[in-house]
């Protein structure tokens, strides 16, 4: 089982709260980064932050960051250095951000999914391993580079 890291905001409180229960019973070591309880004015960048913080920390762990649309959180997580953070709202996109774009950490919008759809997505992302496709290794390289030094690549 993996190493989870949860963070978000008022929007997806509780949808937090299922997660962690969740995961937790399915044999998850899950690590809520909060809120801790519900706040309407809270901000999510610092429960978020921290979640992809940790993950960039600790390899081979796992992210979920929670918003009412998930895009503000997916933002913060990818300013964090070695983070690639994707909003996903299908099953088939939680599973190609594992795939193709060997992301950590999925976020998701308790306003635009169902408790329900929100478990599978995130039971998809875990279960997901990196393809290994040299042209996938090649992009997460090139963006990897980017981040480091701010080298853009040459085109071919």
């Amino acid at each position: 089982m993996a190493r989870i890291h949860i963070g978000g905001d008022h929007a997806a409180y509780d949808l937090l709260v299922d997660l962690v229960a969740t995961l937790s019973a399915d044999g998850h070591d899950v690590v809520n980064h909060g809120p801790f309880d519900y706040d309407p004015a809270d901000d999510y960048p610092v429960f978020v932050l921290r979640a992809a913080e940790a993950v960039a920390a600790e390899e081979g762990s796992f992210g979920i960051v929670l918003g009412g649309s998930g895009n503000g959180e997916q933002m913060a997580a990818n300013k964090v250095p070695g983070i690639r953070a994707a909003l996903c709202y299908s099953d088939e996109l939680a599973k190609l951000a594992r795939e193709h774009n060997h992301a950590q950490i999925i976020s998701i919008g308790a306003r635009m999914n169902t408790v329900e759809q929100a478990r599978a997505m995130v039971r998809t992302f875990l279960s997901t391993e990196p393809d290994g496709e040299e042209r996938h290794r090649r992009r997460i390289e090139m963006i990897s580079a980017y981040e480091a030094d701010r080298t853009v690549p040459d085109l071919p």
